[in-house]
């Protein structure tokens, strides 16, 4: 059991650490090929950052753990919301000026409502390849929007500016390499760590994925938020959570319907997706605004973060 908590903690520091070299590699070379910052920023970064649950989902359905991938998605989803924009709140208020922001949160809704309506009579392989021509779709829509609104958005603005400066391509070829060898070796230690473990407790490893495995993947965003919004980046903090919900509903959820098809659990269809509905259209209603400016402040976000830690709660409950 050590051996597997100790093999957990390595695999999850070496997935973020293997995730930063692989996104810059492949930011640096993409940049000297002459791709625009904005362009780079919407989907090499977008997705780069989601690379480790993609990863940790794929192989967990490879060896016929789908529920380790399934919650994993979700579970993030949930600590991206409660968890990082609640946090990220208390430490700074979030205001919401991107018109493009406010584009995504129904998009977000849209595509939460429909992956839960997906997973009523299981998952099948028709539902993943419906899932990635919706992503697809989403990134086609993602990127026209930003390059039309480029010079008026501060969404589009911020994330191409905070793309890194152009690297050599031979560094560049090689934090790529090493990246992909280090996501491809720690995410498949994690799985392994992670699926011992819930043999080792008795659980699921739906609860694994839902609770250590999504809080340890997520922790890096929580880092990233709150430092954009100490930057006065706010909507980059709330733009990273948005963009990365989507990518693990529609790349990460997809792969268990793709590798390994079939029922969704009870609890994931009765208590999680419900769950993460709910934080959805929380903050959907925070993000529009409606009545007044989009935002999340401190007792909202306070909020946020209580229900994740009462959601928690109820996990724990449930195997105890």
């Amino acid at each position: 059991m050590l051996i597997d908590l100790l093999a957990l903690v390595v695999g999850l520091v070496a997935l973020v650490f293997a995730a930063d070299y692989f996104v810059d590699g492949t930011s640096a070379i993409a940049r000297n090929f002459g791709v625009s910052p904005l362009l780079i920023g919407l989907t090499i970064v977008g997705l780069g950052t989601s690379a480790p649950e993609i990863l940790v989902a794929a192989l967990a359905s490879l060896q016929g753990n789908p529920g380790l991938a399934i919650g994993n998605a979700i579970g993030s989803n949930i600590a991206n919301m409660g968890l990082i924009l609640g946090c990220t709140a208390l430490v700074a208020p979030l205001a919401f000026h991107s018109g493009l922001l406010k584009c995504e949160l129904p998009v977000l809704m849209l595509i939460s409502v429909v992956c839960y309506v997906l997973a009523l009579n299981g998952l099948s392989v028709v539902d993943g390849m419906m899932m990635l021509f919706g992503l697809a779709a989403f990134l086609f829509w993602l990127v026209h929007s930003a390059m039309v609104e480029r010079k008026n958005d501060v969404l589009a603005q911020t994330i191409a500016a905070d793309i890194p400066a152009t690297m050599p391509n031979s560094q560049a070829w090689r934090y790529f390499a090493v990246g992909l060898v280090g996501l491809l070796l720690s995410s498949k230690l994690l799985v392994w760590a992670a699926v011992n473990i819930a043999q080792s407790l008795g659980v699921s490893d739906l609860v694994i994925g839902l609770t250590i495995v999504a809080l340890g993947t997520s922790l890096p965003e929580l880092a990233a938020s709150i430092s954009s919004v100490l930057k006065g980046e706010d909507d980059l903090a709330v733009g990273n959570v948005i963009g990365s919900n989507v990518y693990n509903l529609l790349a990460v959820y997809s792969l268990p319907a793709l590798v390994a098809p079939g029922a969704v659990d009870a609890v994931v269809i009765g208590r999680d997706f419900p769950v993460l509905l709910a934080f959805t259209a929380v903050l959907f209603i925070l993000g529009m605004g409606f009545s007044k400016a989009g935002s999340i402040n401190r007792w909202e976000g306070g909020g946020l973060f209580a229900a994740y830690l009462v959601y928690q709660w109820v996990i724990f409950q449930s195997v105890t």
